[in-house]
Order: C-alpha cells, then sequence, then structure tokens
C-alpha cells in the first residue's frame, strides 16, 4: 500500500510536469500551476497567529512583525520566554502543491529558552486548523519541516523531519520516533537559506535545501505524543492527513523568513 502511494504521487507529479497534447481541450482548458505568493512583505495580512497561553489573533508582544521585507520573530517584551511557543498560520488550507521560501536566523536566544530551542524553528505541513488550537496547547498537529542553525563548531543538520502528534512512513515503515534527521549540510551565521517542499497530498512529502532532496516521507498520520494541551477530538490517532494549514514556527530564537511562495497544484491533480 504504501510504495502504492509513492509510485501515484511520482506519476502524477511526472503528469503535470509534461506538455499537454495537442487537441486535448479538458487540458486546455486548466491553466498552468503557477507561484504565487503567500507574504506581501508589507504586513501580515492572511497570516493567523496563535500563541501558548493566548487567544488566537493575539499577537503577545508583537512577537510575529513585518521587517525589511520579511516576517520576522522577536521576543524583546518576553522576559523569560516561559515555554510560550508560537505558530503563525495562512489563513488558507493545502493538499497538493509545492513551497519554497527563505530563513535565517539572528540575534540571540530569548531568556530561559531551551536548549534543544537554540537557533530553532519550522515550517509545519498539513496542521491542524488554527482555530482549534486550545489556549494552552503547545504546538499544532502537524508534520514539521525542523528548521536548524549550526553553531560555531559541530555539524547540525536542517529541514530535518519532527512529528508533533504524528507518524510518517518511510520504506514502507511506521516510524514512531519525533525527529528525524536529513542529509543537508550545516548552515552558520545569519545567511539566507533556501528551502523548498513538494507535498502530495498523503502520497509523498519531500525535504529540499539549495537545490537537494535531504528527505522524503509517506503517508503522515495522526499519532504519537510531543503535543500538549490539545482538544482531543483533534487527535484521532490513525487517522492518514491528506491536507492541512501551513504555519511557520516561533520557539524562542529570532528567526526571518521571506519570499515565501506556493503553487498550488489541486486542480492538476483533481481532474486525474
Amino acid at each position: 500500500m504504501n510504495a502504492h502511494h509513492v509510485l501515484v504521487g511520482l506519476l502524477l507529479f511526472l503528469t503535470i510536469s509534461c506538455t499537454a497534447p495537442e487537441g486535448n481541450t479538458e487540458t486546455d482548458a486548466t491553466p498552468e500551476p503557477e507561484w504565487v505568493s503567500l507574504f506581501n512583505g508589507k504586513d501580515l495580512s492572511g497570516w493567523i497567529p496563535k500563541i501558548r497561553n493566548y487567544e488566537l489573533y493575539e499577537n503577545f508582544e508583537n512577537t510575529f512583525r513585518v521587517e525589511e521585507g520579511a516576517i520576522s520573530v522577536g521576543y524583546e517584551g518576553y522576559g523569560p520566554f516561559d515555554y510560550r511557543y508560537g505558530h503563525i498560520f495562512y489563513e488558507n488550507p493545502f493538499d497538493y502543491y509545492h513551497f519554497r521560501m527563505q530563513y535565517r536566523f539572528i540575534g540571540e536566544q530569548a531568556e530561559e529558552g531551551e536548549g534543544w530551542a537554540y537557533r530553532n524553528s519550522g515550517i509545519m505541513l498539513h496542521c491542524q486548523p488554527p482555530e482549534t488550537m486550545l489556549k494552552d496547547q503547545d504546538f499544532p498537529i502537524s508534520i514539521e519541516v525542523q528548521l536548524l542553525g549550526g553553531a560555531e563548531e559541530g555539524e547540525r543538520t536542517t529541514a530535518n523531519l519532527c512529528t508533533p502528534g504524528t507518524h510518517v512512513h518511510m520504506a514502507d515503515t511506521l516510524l514512531t520516533d519525533h525527529c528525524f534527521p536529513s542529509s543537508s549540510q550545516t548552515y552558520r551565521g545569519e545567511e539566507w537559506v533556501n528551502v523548498y517542499v513538494e507535498v502530495y497530498g498523503d502520497s509523498l512529502i519531500r525535504h529540499i535545501v539549495e537545490g537537494d532532496t535531504v528527505l522524503s516521507y509517506t503517508l503522515p498520520q495522526i499519532g504519537g505524543g510531543v503535543v500538549n494541551g490539545f482538544d482531543p477530538n483533534m487527535k484521532p490517532d490513525g487517522t492518514v492527513l491528506r491536507s492541512g494549514y501551513i504555519s511557520l514556527q516561533s520557539e524562542s530564537h529570532p528567526v526571518q523568513f521571506r519570499n515565501i511562495e506556493i503553487m498550488d497544484l489541486s486542480d492538476q491533480f483533481a481532474r486525474r
């Protein structure tokens, strides 16, 4: 079954990548997918903040703001971080799509931010709807493209996989650990890093960094732990995740995101 899903995803991807045969009016009537910006570079229109211990839409201490054409995450008014993990959701869900953006870590970690959260953020895929997160919930039930920055020494990959309240398959095996490393290089300092994600419903998800595929997996589904304070009705374990929201993470280290774009492939997949 898992191999079938991978094959379907790859075949469909190849299909939409090919030129439509001449005279195929159904295909001709559907425009080719294009990249669309999800962030206007000026304000947070279309984005919804949710910070732990605060209500939906409450952007505590201006955690999420726009600076120099980027979504910036900062903690100047926090004092101790106090586990106030945050996420900013794009307003619409997606199922089949390509997503790309640039990110970089800047400045110093917030006071009392946890050691694992040093130069740590993420792109959350197939998220539960933001309005279903409870006030004290720490992370959305989702699939995380974990974004990490390297320290001065040592290796630290990025675009890893983490699974708050979820599991995935790799090579026909259900994986129940929380995080899995990618094969990426280490990116240090405050350089911008290009990250690209291909999402084909539940058939295939692929992480790409600076043009190199660094991780892929199939059949994301609800299950496991590492998420707290959630509504139990939102966590029916074993349910396959075929779609959901995209959110960007706030975990105590200042980070910036820019050139956030999506290519929505749902129409191309729906007609096949």
